[in-house]
Parts: C-alpha cells; sequence; structure tokens
C-alpha cells in the first residue's frame, strides 16, 4: 500500500487497516464494548480477519477502504473510519465507529471531513457517497449532518432498519 493513502488532520493519523495480528486486535477490542456494537455489531477473531481481509482487498482493488483513526499526540487506536464499496447496491459508504471514550471530541467529522476530500480530489468519486445509519444512533447522525449529508430514505439493511444518508460530490448537482 502507498504511503500516500495515510490521512493527517489536526490530531489524528489514518492509515489502511490491514489484517495484521495488531489490527484483528484493535478491531475485536473496539467491537466488543456494548456501546459500540449496540449499532455495529461484535465480531469473533475469525469474523474480525475475514472482514479485515475484505478491508484489504478493497485497498487493493478500489484505492479505497476502511482508515484505522490513531491520536497523532499518542498514537492510541481510536476507532475505524472511511470509504467502503458495497457491490449490493453498487454504492460508496462514508463509516465511522470510534471507542465510547473517543465519542464526542469532534473526531469522526475531522477524519471524515479529510477522507471524503481526498476521495472526491484524489480517486475522482462521482456518484453521491452514502451513509447508513441506525435510527437509534443520534450521535452518529448528528456528524453525518454536520458533514453536509442528507437523509435519502429508511431501509432495511443487513437485517434492520438503516437511516440512508448522501452527499453530493461538492459542486454537481444532485442525482
Amino acid at each position: 500500500m502507498s504511503h500516500t493513502n495515510i490521512l493527517e488532520t489536526a490530531r489524528l493519523r489514518l492509515r489502511p487497516l490491514t489484517a495484521s495480528e495488531a489490527d484483528v486486535a484493535a478491531w475485536l477490542e473496539l467491537h466488543a464494548d456494548p456501546r459500540v456494537n449496540e449499532f455495529v455489531g461484535a465480531y469473533t477473531r475469525d469474523q474480525a480477519v475475514q472482514r479485515l481481509e475484505y478491508i484489504e482487498s478493497q485497498w487493493a482493488e478500489r484505492g479505497h477502504g476502511l482508515f484505522a483513526v490513531e491520536s497523532l499526540a499518542d498514537g492510541r487506536f481510536l476507532g475505524r473510519t472511511g470509504l467502503q464499496y458495497w457491490d449490493q447496491w453498487d454504492e460508496v459508504e462514508a463509516a465511522w465507529t470510534y471507542h465510547y471514550e473517543a465519542q464526542g471530541h469532534g473526531y469522526a467529522t475531522e477524519a471524515a471531513s479529510a477522507f471524503l476530500e481526498w476521495g472526491w480530489r484524489t480517486l475522482g468519486l462521482t456518484a453521491p457517497v452514502i451513509s447508513m445509519i441506525d435510527p437509534r444512533n443520534a450521535p452518529s447522525a448528528r456528524v453525518a449532518e454536520r458533514l453536509g449529508f442528507t437523509e435519502r430514505n429508511r431501509e432495511e439493511r443487513f437485517g434492520h432498519e438503516v437511516i440512508v444518508y448522501h452527499l453530493e460530490r461538492p459542486g454537481t448537482q444532485p442525482s
């Protein structure tokens, strides 16, 4: 993977997630907290490895995927974020999941602003980017709205209701 896929903001370092032991352990710890997995689910070790291998394949095939979010101050793993492609809907999703203790500090908005701008500029994304958010997850909905996402519709995905938000590429007309 190219070092150009590493993004830095004022407080954060975003680097592509891999199926390394360190990232598997960080993923499992993140998703073990019921305050986090309430909306995104828990993972077994095998499921985490499979998911991270898939994320690696997205980076190799599409040039984007999920990032590990690390604190620039101390290197601490804060969560995961990035652009992920969903074959079944032919859509790119902006996603974010953070440790409970890292929530409420503006990290999700800061990181998403960086990877969205990178996606528009570097990847040339043209279609709207979506975000799928559980209707009960008000903090995540607020992040989407701060980023300029608007509600497109509600539907069932992954066996439960989600609000599908969308964001047009800056400077384009809504599709």
